[in-house]
């Protein structure tokens, strides 16, 4: 059996999905070890999934909640901040990384994309690696916008010159970045390069999505596998206790947006106008002083958590930031969605749900009443449901964790098995 090192930026949506894919692997008798600062352990939820620790010295405790209220709040000098945060955490585990992987005896690697360090670190000392896009793929393509662009997907040139020049914008805010991975690049001897996606596996890539949430793909490589949602299998199903026949809607912002009051407060304000039942989960983020003026709001529920799958089962339209997984999510339950997009991929998401059919977006600066008038359009109108269900087909089919275990394990086998085949 084998042993893989996943290596990922600290974000929770992030760990959850390669959790999933590690399971799936431990379940077939490997082993599977996260590798970040020592906070980031307390991500990970099955203590079958080992974890080593690196970078005390220049990630101390504390460092990680600073660089997750960053990211609560990526605008203006924050959103600089959080880059030189990344950049940090890149160059640290640039230089840790080689040792802790000799130390490991590790096969092979499962990279996120998000993540240069692993990339370059597998390169450097010539072991294998499997890139995983958790987020929408940093995979460019001439004539697709960027994943945090905002924009709709478009041919013509007016399209296409807008496409070049907010890549070239991105470029240069992530700049600092930028140079980090080149100088690794050169320390570790290998061809130049300045970006995440020129730090991806030329072995295997898997991605979270299937066609129907990207924009026309016509130039990924040929190892770029859509397996759809890295998810655990299913054991129980927790629905929401409903207390009328009324429409049920489920809003939720994410672990990083659950703070966001105010929009929350609009949100409950629409569902209001429309009489439908309202349930809001918002991850902690939340006071209960402020879970009680949403109920006046016009909110029926409000909540920490909720079992995310099983509510949207339920529901007949779903209100979020435009995460990845929640989306993915409200298409496997075939469950219209309004995307308010807040930062990150979540613009470039809520682009392709509106460009694909399968629901509706709105500023985050949106009145409640615009608010109400996108959600009733979503519960009135039968062709989102309709567009939904081909895209919920092509979820199904994908294969999710399964699928992308066993790519990881027709990629990365046991050493002994390589040194095999070469002798």
């Amino acid at each position: 059996m084998s042993h893989y090192a996943v290596v990922a930026p600290p974000l929770y949506s992030h760990w959850q999905a390669l959790q999933a894919l590690a399971l799936a692997l431990i379940n077939r008798g490997h082993r599977v070890t996260f590798i970040h600062q020592a906070e980031a352990g307390d991500m990970l939820g099955d203590p079958r999934i080992a974890f080593q620790a690196v970078g005390q010295h220049s990630h101390p405790p504390g460092s990680l909640a600073r660089t997750l209220k960053l990211a609560a709040s990526p605008a203006g000098f924050s959103l600089f901040a959080l880059i030189k945060d990344m950049s940090r955490a890149t160059d640290m585990l640039c230089r840790e990384l080689p040792q802790a992987l000799k130390q490991l005896e590790v096969d092979g690697l499962i990279v996120d994309q998000m993540e240069a360090a692993g990339g370059l670190v597998a390169e450097g000392l010539g072991l294998p690696f499997v890139s995983v896009a958790c987020a929408l793929p940093v995979n460019r393509e001439r004539g697709i916008p960027l994943p945090v662009m905002a924009f709709s997907y478009g041919t013509d040139h007016r399209a296409q010159k807008l496409f070049r020049t907010s890549q070239r914008v991105y470029d240069w805010m992530m700049r600092g970045h930028g140079r980090v991975i080149a100088a690794h690049a050169r320390r570790f001897g290998l061809s130049e390069r300045s970006g995440l996606h020129e730090c991806l596996s030329p072995l295997a890539q898997i991605s979270q999505t299937v066609p129907a949430l990207d924009f026309p793909r016509h130039a990924l490589p040929e190892h770029f596998y859509q397996v759809g949602p890295l998810r655990p299998s299913v054991t129980e199903q927790r629905f929401w206790p409903l207390i009328s026949s009324r429409p049920f809607v489920f809003a939720s912002l994410g672990t990083l947006q659950g703070h966001r009051f105010r929009l929350f407060k609009t949100i409950a304000r629409a569902c209001r106008r429309l009489h439908v039942q309202l349930l809001i989960a918002h991850c902690g983020g939340l006071t209960t002083e402020q879970e009680a003026e949403l109920q006046a709001c016009g909110a029926d529920w409000v909540t920490d958590f909720a079992d995310q799958p099983s509510v949207l089962q339920q529901a007949q339209a779903v209100i979020t930031h435009g995460g990845l997984n929640t989306v993915a999510d409200a298409v496997n339950s075939s469950t219209p969605i309004l995307a308010i997009p807040i930062a990150f991929d979540q613009p470039g998401v809520a682009s392709r749900v509106a460009w694909n059919g399968l629901g509706r977006r709105v500023s985050r600066f949106a009145s409640s009443r615009t608010m109400a008038k996108n959600l009733a359009a979503l519960l009135k109108d039968d062709r989102y449901r309709i567009r939904m269900k081909e895209a919920q087909r092509q979820l199904q089919q994908a294969g999710g964790a399964q699928r992308a275990a066993d790519i990881v394990e027709q990629v990365i086998g046991p050493r002994s098995a390589r040194r095999g085949a070469t002798e």
